[in-house]
């Protein structure tokens, strides 16, 4: 567990079940990877686990399809094969987690299920203090009968039922033993395993923005749950010039590249990943790289870049926004930026957690003119395109 977080439980997994394909919705492609506020239905669930401060790795479990069309996974997450079932799946994700402790604390989530917040994650961790498990739930507020096949019969008693809805939370080594005892039993979620084992399940308040994705138009009900449909596109540039000099490493786009020369700078002087990262940070309006990591700070001298585009990254996220696109154009004589081209674009994907389809790399000369043209330094300007929420 991480020190920021206010729970006194030994580690956190997140495991997100997206192995299904979703024919009830009538979508071409899986459910989960249909686009929702300009990303894949799934990737906002790991997007809200990734950014709580409690959770400390993750599972998704996808088919390759599925995992062709997410961003790279965040950092200390793995993959799993789904089942033929939910439960095998569980399964699949609870093998992959074998080296975890049984006092470690696991929630499992459906990726039809988008909309995850903080406040429920912090609701189902704080009941585990002393709980074995824990569930979100929300009151059924419709009348409810009896149905035949043509018409209606008694009214059902709403007070005594509720919505159940995910991610569930359970102490690990109660989840795999549930899992042990289940063999083949089905069931439709991972609590009724829990309860036939006699062990009370605890429930929290759950909320309407977990609306779960199963017909073609719950796209309409979670984009206004959401708020997808008041998104705003942002523009932003960002421009930086470095000195080159002897005896120094030559960091150009989060990759080291061979050269008689490096840039001269408080940090790495990563000249194009510092035009990048003030590019998003003006499309936030939140300033530029200096504002937040100042020079004169020490605890930045000779700081790796990738920390600040990392930084920058992340506050889209906190925004509740997603990077749509960026375009990078490095500005210099030599080194020939070509061969690297490919490396530089797949580590600035890995640093945004973006797809490497969404990052262009570029490098052009200033025909043997200005300071370029001489050799003395090296230029980069940057574009940021995102996506944000009208405030």
């Amino acid at each position: 567990m991480t020190e920021s977080s206010s729970f006194p439980v030994p580690r956190v997994a997140a495991v997100l079940l997206a192995g299904g394909r979703g024919t009830r919705a009538g979508f071409d492609q899986p459910k989960q990877v249909e686009m929702l506020g300009g990303k894949p239905v799934l990737q906002w669930s790991i997007d809200a686990f990734a950014a709580h401060p409690a959770i400390d790795g993750g599972v998704l479990v996808a088919n390759s399809d599925v995992m062709a069309a997410v961003n790279p996974l965040p950092e200390a997450w793995i993959a799993a094969d789904p089942g033929a079932e939910r439960q095998q799946s569980v399964g699949n994700a609870l093998a992959a987690l074998a080296d975890w402790d049984d006092e470690a604390s696991i929630l499992i989530h459906d990726a039809a299920r988008p909309g995850v917040t903080a406040e429920v994650i912090d609701r189902l961790l704080a009941a585990l203090q002393s709980a074995d498990a824990a569930i979100p739930t929300l009151p059924v507020p419709d009348t409810l009968v009896e149905q035949t096949a043509s018409e209606a019969g008694d009214v059902v008693d709403r007070s005594i039922l509720a919505r159940v809805q995910t991610p569930q939370a359970f102490r690990l080594g109660t989840l795999r033993l549930a899992h042990a005892e289940a063999i083949e039993a089905a069931a439709t979620d991972d609590a009724q395993l829990v309860r036939r084992l006699g062990i009370a399940v605890a429930t929290v308040p759950g909320d309407a923005r977990l609306h779960k994705l199963t017909y073609a138009e719950d796209m309409a009900i979670l984009s206004g749950l959401l708020g997808t449909a008041n998104m705003r596109t942002a523009v932003g540039m960002g421009y930086d010039v470095h000195r080159l000099v002897a005896d120094k490493a030559l960091w150009i786009g989060g990759i080291e590249i061979t050269h008689s020369h490096g840039l001269e700078g408080h940090s790495d002087a990563d000249v194009a990943l510092h035009a990048l990262t003030d590019a998003i940070l003006g499309a936030l309006a939140e300033g530029d790289i200096g504002d937040h990591f100042p020079p004169s700070d020490p605890q930045w001298r000779g700081a790796a870049s990738h920390r600040f585009l990392a930084f920058a990254g992340e506050r889209v996220s906190a925004r509740g926004g997603h990077i749509g696109h960026v375009d990078l154009t490095i500005i210099a004589e030599a080194p020939k930026i070509g061969p690297h081209r490919s490396a530089i674009r797949a580590r600035i994907a890995e640093i945004l957690a973006i797809p490497v389809g969404h990052v262009s790399v570029k490098a052009t000369t200033t025909e043997r003119l200005g300071f370029t043209g001489r050799r003395e330094g090296i230029a980069a300007q940057a574009i940021a395109a995102l996506s944000l929420p009208e405030n």
